[in-house]
């Protein structure tokens, strides 16, 4: 088992806000770079046999992802720009 770090590590609370987003992405690369061993848990996996049954039941009820992105989007411009 390897030897727990403290959180947060050294120097972390030291950085700019710019930085410590990098850093914390760079560690979630990492950990996703072997997804194949990554925990699912039970209630991840029914969320996704239930989302299936639902798209399957209805299919037409689903948007492409570059519709939904377009709506997204529009939505957050129009909340920066108030």
């Amino acid at each position: 088992m390897a030897q727990a770090l403290p959180v947060p590590p050294p120097g972390f609370d030291e950085l700019s806000t710019e930085e410590k987003l990098s850093y914390v992405s760079a560690l979630w690369d990492r950990v996703i770079a072997d997804q194949d061993n990554l925990p699912v848990s039970d209630a991840h996996r029914e969320l996704v046999r239930e989302r299936l049954a639902l798209h399957r039941a209805n299919p037409q009820a689903a948007r492409a992802w570059s519709d939904a992105r377009r709506d997204i989007e529009a939505l957050l411009r129009q909340r920066s720009a108030r």
